[in-house]
């Protein structure tokens, strides 16, 4: 069996946001509920589309599903101490991006969890169901080029 692998540090990522938490998001174990993990992801991508983009983005012809989410979890997470999310991206495709969100809570420089998130852009348009698959509209692209994960 093959060694875990460090969890990644703050110089890892490019773009941060400080959230708060909240009493609700503890489980009964008194530690953040693994759903509470995704949102933070969730909120993470999107904030950052929002205020880079300078547009609402739910209104584009074009907009980012989630195809894909993940989560390593180093050490736990909780309510009342506030989070510090880093975002980095890993790839952007024609019409697809691979996010890497880390946690942080408290001193020190390693993340406490990381999430990867892909959006995969589809037409606004269509509605629920069938959507097709469209190129990252480029609003978006100049959005998250910025966050590309820089040449190590």
């Amino acid at each position: 069996m093959s060694a875990r692998p460090a969890p990644p540090t703050r110089r890892d990522y490019v773009a941060w946001r400080t959230v708060t938490t909240r009493w609700r998001d503890d489980d009964a174990y008194g530690h953040l509920n693994n759903a509470t993990y995704y949102e933070l992801f969730d909120t993470a991508v999107n904030a950052h589309l929002f205020e880079a983009s300078g547009t609402n983005v739910r209104l584009l012809p074009q907009i980012g599903v989630v195809a894909e989410t993940s989560c390593r979890y180093f050490r736990e997470l909780g309510f009342p101490e506030p989070i510090e999310t880093g975002l980095v991206v890993d790839k952007v495709g024609t019409s697809s991006i691979v996010y890497r969100i880390g946690l942080f809570q408290g001193p020190g420089d390693q993340a406490a969890a990381e999430g990867r998130f892909v959006h995969v852009y589809v037409d606004n348009a269509q509605g629920a169901g069938n959507r097709p698959v469209v190129p990252v509209p480029q609003v978006i692209r100049e959005a998250v080029l910025p966050l590309l994960r820089p040449a190590e």
